[in-house]
C-alpha cells in the first residue's frame, strides 16, 4: 500500500506541484488549504506524513503544527515544514513548534523526494524500537590517517540503507572532514551545541544544527577551523551532547578521531561500542596494544571494543589478519579492503561508498559490519543511566 501523505498549503498551485512532484514518486496524496482542514484530515486519514506550508489565512503552520502534537491521535504523524521563509529563527520556531524537518521553497524535486522518503524511513524504524535510547557506536583510530572518518561516515549510511534513523556526530572540532566529504560545506554546529552549558543541551537546541545529506542521512559536524580545537568545552557537554542523540535517532555514530581524542576519556561512559580502526603495520599495532589495555581498564565487559582493519595494500596487507590478532591478543571484527579509485570517486560525488556502489567487496565487508553491530546491540543488556 503506498504511503499517504497530506500537503497543507493555501497556493493552490504549489498544492497542484508539490502534489504532482510526490505522486510521480509512489505516495497517496491528500490535500488542505487551510489549518482548519489540516487539523481535520489528519485525525480522519491520518496519514505518514505532513508536509505543512507555514503562511496561511487562517491559522499560521506553527499553530497547526503545536495543535496537531496536542493531539493524541495525530501527535506521532511525522511533519515537514515548507515554507519561503528562510531565516533561522522561522527555522528555529518550527522545530519548537514540533516539526521533524524544514524545507525552504523553492526545492527541487529530488531534495523533496529525498526529505519524504527519509522521514517515513525514520518514522518506520522508530515505530518498530521499543521507547527508549538509540545505540551509540563511537569509532576511534589507533592514529591517524587510518580510515577512521571513512568507516565511521559508511557504518552510518549501512544502517540508513537498512533502515534505521542513524545520526552521525563529528566529534573533532578544528579538524572535522565529514561535511566536506557529503558535500554539506564547513558545518560549524558541534561546536555551536558544545559552547552550551551540559543542563541547555536538548533536542531542540541541536537539531537546528544537524543537516542532512541528500541521501537523508543526518549529521551533527565539526568544521576545519583550527580555531575551534583551542576552545575550552566541558566534558560533560560532550556527554549531553550524545545522551540527547540517543532520543533523536539510532545508532549514533561518533567520529572520535585518534585515542588522544579530549573527549574519548569521558565519552567511554556513553558509548555501548567502541571500534578502534587500524592498518596491518607494525607501528600502528604497538600503539593499538598499549590504547586497548588502557581502555580495557575502563570499559565493563560487557561493552565491547571492536577491531577494524583498514587495508590500502594494493596486494594484500603487511600483516595478516591471523598475526593482527596474535599481537593484539583480540579478535578482528573486520577486515575492510579500502579501494582508493572507489574512495575518490565517493569524494568526488559527496556519496559514501556503500551508497555510491552498494555491491562493491568495501560496501559489502562495511555493510556486513554494521549488520554484525546491529546485532550484537540487540543482545546487550539495557546500560545503566
Amino acid at each position: 500500500m503506498a504511503e499517504k501523505v497530506l500537503v497543507v498549503d493555501d497556493d493552490l498551485d504549489s498544492l497542484k506541484l508539490i502534489g504532482l512532484m510526490l505522486q510521480r514518486n509512489g505516495y497517496d496524496v491528500i490535500a488542505a488549504n487551510t489549518g482548519g482542514q489540516a487539523l481535520t484530515k489528519a485525525a480522519s486519514d491520518q496519514p505518514d506524513l505532513i508536509i505543512l506550508d507555514v503562511m496561511m489565512p487562517d491559522m499560521n503552520g506553527y499553530e497547526v503544527c503545536r495543535r496537531l502534537r496536542r493531539n493524541d491521535v495525530t501527535k506521532t504523524i511525522p511533519i515537514i515544514m515548507f515554507t519561503a521563509k528562510t531565516l533561522i529563527d522561522d527555522k528555529v520556531a518550527g522545530f519548537e513548534a514540533g516539526a521533524d524537518d524544514y524545507l525552504t521553497k523553492p526545492t527541487h524535486p529530488a531534495e523533496l523526494a529525498s526529505r519524504v522518503r527519509a522521514i517515513l524511513l525514520r518514522s518506520a524504524a522508530q515505530r518498530q524500537t521499543k521507547a527508549g535510547r538509540g545505540m551509540t557506536i563511537g569509532v576511534i583510530g589507533a592514529k591517524g590517517g587510518v580510515g577512521t572518518t571513512t568507516v565511521a561516515l559508511n557504518v552510518a549510511a549501512a544502517r540508513l540503507l537498512a533502515g534505521q534513523d542513524p545520526i552521525i556526530a563529528d566529534f573533532r572540532p578544528g579538524m572535522g572532514s565529514l561535511g566536506l566529504a557529503l558535500g554539506l560545506g564547513d558545518s560549524q554546529g558541534m561546536i555551536n551545541v558544545l559552547s552550551q552549558m551540559p543542563d541547555e543541551i536538548r533536542p531542540r537546541s541541536i537539531e537546528p544544527e544537524i543537516v542532512t545529506h541528500s541521501s537523508g542521512l543526518r549529521a551533527l559536524l565539526s568544521s576545519a577551523h583550527t580555531k575551534e580545537a583551542a576552545m575550552d568545552v566541558y566534558p560533560e557537554a560532550a556527554a549531553a551532547v550524545v545522551r540527547t542523540l540517543r532520543l533523536m535517532g539510532t545508532p549514533i555514530i561518533l567520529d572520535l578521531g585518534i585515542y588522544t581524542s579530549p573527549f574519548f576519556t569521558r565519552l567511554q561512559r556513553e558509548m555501548d561500542q567502541l571500534i578502534m580502526v587500524i592498518d596491518p603495520i607494525t607501528i600502528t599495532l604497538a600503539m593499538a596494544r598499549e590504547q586497548i589495555q588502557e581502555i580495557d581498564i575502563e570499559r565493563p565487559s560487557h561493552r565491547p571494543t571492536h577491531i577494524v582493519i583498514v587495508n590500502r595494500a594494493a596486494s594484500g596487507a603487511p600483516l595478516s589478519w591471523n598475526e593482527v590478532e596474535r599481537i593484539l591478543g583480540r579478535e578482528v571484527r573486520a577486515n575492510i579492503s579500502l579501494a582508493s579509485e572507489l574512495t575518490t570517486q565517493s569524494l568526488i560525488a559527496n556519496v559514501p561508498v556503500t551508497m555510491l556502489q552498494p555491491t562493491a567487496i568495501v560496501s559489502s565487508q562495511i555493510i556486513k559490519l554494521a549488520e554484525d553491530l546491529n546485532n550484537i546491540g540487540r543482545l546487550m543488556v539495557p546500560r545503566e543511566t
